[in-house]
């Protein structure tokens, strides 16, 4: 018989910028399968700003990514578990969210953004919880299909909403493209597609690009 337990659990972030009353924006940004907090910020130098704050979680499962010893990298779900897995990084993303949040004034703007794997991450944090943002950014990734369609209704309207992809992105199929149409039809969303040259990656002319939009609400 299978039982369950709760329990305290230690877990990390990494910040580019200082948490201020100076900050007038503030990104919390999800990494894809694989992929290490602390290397995938530095993804966004490029974007740097005194007044832009970049937060980049990590994972709650992290193996080796080959064998067993060498490079490492983190995941936020596999098919085991996984609505336990879920609900432990929505808490887990939350936590961070609130600690960053109570350091910043109180009409800072609020970008999520996840890539590939991080772009579902993302996805549920703003449509599952109740916390406050301006835009979701999904990039080389795309809504899960699970979304509950009321509340993320809710949760998206008024929001900006970014679908980016490289051109070149192997995993992002015609298939993959329909299928995102599909969910967001169904969520009642219609992102704006944002595509560069370029494979699945992150490109700094891109992120520039959505950096410097103006938020719907100024």
């Amino acid at each position: 018989m299978e039982k369950r337990i709760s329990f305290e659990f230690n877990a990390r972030y990494e910040v580019l910028g200082t948490p201020s009353q100076e900050v007038e924006e503030f990104w919390l940004v999800c990494h894809g399968h694989g992929q290490l907090a602390r290397y995938f910020i530095k993804k966004f130098e490029s974007i740097a700003d005194p007044k832009r704050l970049i937060i980049a979680p990590e994972g709650l499962f992290r193996y080796y990514l080959q064998g067993f010893t060498g490079r490492v990298g983190a995941t936020w779900m596999t098919k085991e578990d996984r609505v336990s897995d879920i609900n432990n990084y929505i808490n887990y993303l939350t936590a961070v969210y609130h600690e960053v949040r109570s350091q910043l004034k109180n009409d800072v703007k609020i970008t999520f953004l996840g890539f590939s794997q991080g772009a579902a991450t993302i996805s549920r944090l703003a449509t599952m919880t109740d916390l406050d943002f301006d835009r979701l950014v999904l990039w080389a990734g795309i809504f899960p299909p699970d979304l509950p369609p009321l509340k993320s209704t809710d949760r998206l309207s008024n929001k900006q909403c970014f679908l980016v992809y490289g051109l070149e992105d192997e995993f992002l199929t015609e298939g993959r493209i329909r299928e995102q149409e599909s969910i967001a039809s169904q969520i009642k969303v219609t992102p704006e597609n944002i595509s560069f040259e370029g494979k699945h990656e992150l490109s700094d002319q891109t992120l520039l690009e959505i950096a410097s939009k103006p938020y719907l609400h100024q």
